[in-house]
């Protein structure tokens, strides 16, 4: 029993010991504050029986948990008891950082991910647009290679459309067509009178004119600022035919034009001019779409059933006639021209064309014998005028094939028509002799034969008109025998001028036939142009004195063209002798004009091209240079790539540079003769189509569009080996 009692009173002081530290702790955990739920402590015994201590912190919003271990040794060694205040507050400011680093880790973690998170999006973004770029790049690339098909497929299918007349052997002389069907022509739209606030004054008074003087007083208006008219003879006709228009009322107060003031006229006209020119890309499509239905309507006709192309299907508005050089009609009234002015040319079997609302043609015939569309007389020198067709078309074609054959089959017999007129110049008979020599004039100096002029048109002359005043005979000029000084107004006014050496027979006969003639006398006053054709046409059938200038101009071009090109040649090198060839045709055919407006403008740019081109050769051979010596010191393949693009590079500009010099040179030889002419009216295309091909040349080098439409024939029928 005594033994029981004891066991008892040992469970029970136990129970009062464990029961008073419990109460310990209790304060201890009142005085530092409570743990925070998510954390727990545990407490246990070692096996020697000292307590030790074992925390571990569970934070809830982090993956990370961390056991602190107290060792009983360091516990022992005057460190407090873990029941007591102090120890409990480090416990609470250590569970309150790990906490706290736990969250900071779990931010940036999340931020990490966000930042992944959007530039993996991003990622996809640039990928995704990418892809969508080239996908876009790539249908666009199919769409341009689709369009140039279309447009290559279109140019084959208009080619293989174009009618090549030339293949189906030469028509008729005398019919010209079976039947030709077309819209007639178009004329200009009326007049629109002008605002209320723009007014004409007289003697300084606003003057309110009639429709019909007001739309005269507009032409005279708009070229106030043109040197025509400060010309006498210009204001003298503008004014008498003027006066002709105006109502009775008008010509009472409007009697002198000095008095006249067209300044607000001539202001209200420019502003119209700029506003035109500073329009918008919408409005210009939309006049440009109005020119094309247009050029659709009337542009084009029915020829033997092949749609041929009209030249100039637009009827003349009215204005003021202005002529060449000193013309005696300059500023006279050009009228309106009505359909009842108008005749109309077309098949019997063809539509005819509906006059304008409230009007009728003039006539219509049916003439397959002329190519002409519609004719009237223009009032000013009351000949007839024409609508024909467009040079690319099959009559103009046939024309000028016909035209270059004729003057070819001249070479065959041009020796002994050069022998003939030798003959003549000794003849007995004056009348022969000036025939001799104005055939050499027209053979040696490519002259036109001149027509009969009345004392209204300008005072142009040609080989058969020339009057004493045109020549001076120099027995000796410049180390040069039989000297003759020509100086006249050629063909639209332009001057010849030329000093030429003839053979001694000729200038006997010259001196002959100014002997006792006064300066204004005939110098051949016993021919006429008829009756010189006519010789020609004995000679040889079709030969006048424009097929001789044809024939000249194209043997110059052959001759020149054979002597100027050279195997080695750039193309560029080829193009300047192609035009140095033409300029002599020029030249010989006394084809000049007026230097451009903006000739020194445009050389100008030119040289400082040059000079900056040549500037880039220095620095690019300075750095070839470099180049060198970087590569002779450490030769490797970096340093002989870098020395051949070096190389190249140099090489390219000096290409360039040479390419600009020649377009200098060829623009200053070029700044009075016009190539054009010649070009298009006396030269066998085919000796310009054969050459190109020779020497692989780009006929686009040589001729224009246009210029390929109108000699398509000569194009599609010439080989390399055609010599004129």
């Amino acid at each position: 029993m005594k033994l029981e009692k004891e066991k008892a009173d040992r469970r029970e002081k136990k129970k009062k010991k464990s029961k008073h530290s419990s109460k310990d702790r209790d304060k201890g955990s009142e005085l530092n504050g409570k743990h925070k739920s998510s954390s727990k402590m545990k407490r246990s015994e070692s096996p020697s029986g000292v307590r030790s201590s074992a925390v571990k912190y569970e934070a809830g919003d982090s993956d990370t948990h961390e056991d602190v271990k107290v060792d009983p040794d360091e516990r022992n060694d005057g460190q407090q008891k873990s029941g007591s205040p102090e120890i409990n507050n480090n416990r609470e400011k250590a569970d309150d950082g790990h906490q706290c680093d736990s969250l900071k880790m779990k931010k940036k973690r999340v931020k990490d991910e966000k930042q992944e998170k959007n530039q993996s999006s991003a990622r996809k973004r640039k990928k995704t647009s990418s892809e969508h770029d080239k996908t876009e790049k790539k249908k666009i690339k199919k769409d341009g290679e689709q369009e140039e098909k279309k447009k290559e497929r279109g140019k084959k299918d208009e080619e293989s459309e174009k009618w090549k007349w030339w293949e189906e052997g030469k028509s008729s002389d005398t019919q010209k067509w079976s039947s030709l069907e077309h819209k007639g022509p178009y004329f200009p739209p009326e007049y629109e009178p002008l605002p209320d606030n723009i007014c004409f004054k007289y003697d300084g008074q606003p003057v309110k004119l009639s429709p019909v003087t007001e739309e005269i007083a507009t032409f005279y208006a708009k070229m106030l600022d043109h040197e025509y008219t400060s010309k006498d003879v210009f204001q003298n006709n503008f004014f008498s035919d003027w006066r002709e228009e105006m109502t009775k009322e008008e010509r009472k107060q409007i009697k002198t034009l000095s008095k006249c003031d067209f300044t607000q006229i001539h202001k209200y006209f420019v502003e119209k001019s700029e506003e035109r020119k500073n329009m918008t890309k919408e409005e210009k499509q939309v006049l440009k779409e109005e020119a094309s239905r247009l050029m659709e309507e009337y542009g084009f006709c029915l020829l033997d059933g092949h749609r041929e192309k009209i030249g100039n299907f637009k009827l003349e508005p009215p204005g003021l006639f202005r002529g060449r050089g000193e013309h005696p009609k300059m500023g006279k009234l050009k009228k309106r021209i009505q359909p009842e002015d108008v005749t109309i040319n077309c098949s019997q079997d063809s539509k005819i064309p509906t006059p304008p609302a409230g009007h009728r043609w003039k006539r219509v015939q049916h003439d397959n014998t002329v190519t002409w569309l519609a004719s009237w007389l223009e009032n000013i020198h009351g000949r007839p005028k024409y609508i024909m067709l467009n040079p690319s078309s099959k009559l103009k074609g046939e024309k000028d094939w016909q035209k270059y054959e004729t003057a070819r089959q001249l070479k065959m017999k041009v020796d002994s028509i050069r022998k003939q007129y030798r003959r003549d110049w000794t003849s007995r008979e004056m009348k022969i002799r000036q025939r001799g020599v104005a055939i050499y004039f027209i053979d040696k100096l490519a002259l036109r034969a001149g027509n009969e002029k009345d004392d209204e048109s300008a005072d142009t002359v040609g080989c058969c008109s020339l009057r004493v005043e045109h020549i001076t005979l120099h027995r000796r000029l410049d180390a040069q025998e039989h000297v003759v000084e020509f100086d006249f107004l050629g063909k639209d006014s332009i001057r010849y001028y030329n000093k030429v050496p003839v053979e001694k027979q000729v200038f006997k006969n010259l001196k002959l036939f100014i002997k006792h003639k006064d300066p204004e006398d005939d110098l051949f006053d016993r021919i006429t142009t008829v009756k010189l054709n006519k010789t020609l046409n004995e000679c040889m059938p079709g030969l006048t004195a424009k097929v001789f200038r044809t024939f000249n101009a194209s043997t110059t071009l052959q001759d020149q063209l054979n002597k100027l090109t050279t195997e080695g040649m750039t193309v560029e090198e080829k193009i300047l002798s192609y035009n140095r060839a033409n300029r002599a045709v020029a030249i010989l055919c006394n084809h000049q004009r007026a230097a451009p407006k903006t000739f020194e403008r445009s050389m100008q740019l030119l040289q400082e091209k040059i000079q900056k081109k040549k500037e880039q050769i220095e620095d690019a051979k300075k750095e070839l240079k470099e180049a060198k010596k970087a590569h002779k010191d450490a030769p490797s393949d970096k340093s002989k790539k870098l020395l051949e693009k070096k190389e190249k590079a140099v090489q390219r500009l000096s290409d360039q540079l040479k390419k600009l010099q020649l377009q200098e040179t060829d623009r200053e030889e070029n700044k009075v003769i016009a190539l054009g002419t010649s070009k298009l009216n006396y030269l066998d295309p085919r000796i310009s189509v054969a050459w190109c091909k020779k020497h692989q040349v780009p006929i686009e080098k040589i001729y224009n569009k246009t210029q390929r439409d109108k000699f398509a024939w000569a194009i599609d029928m010439t080989d390399e080996n055609f010599q004129f």
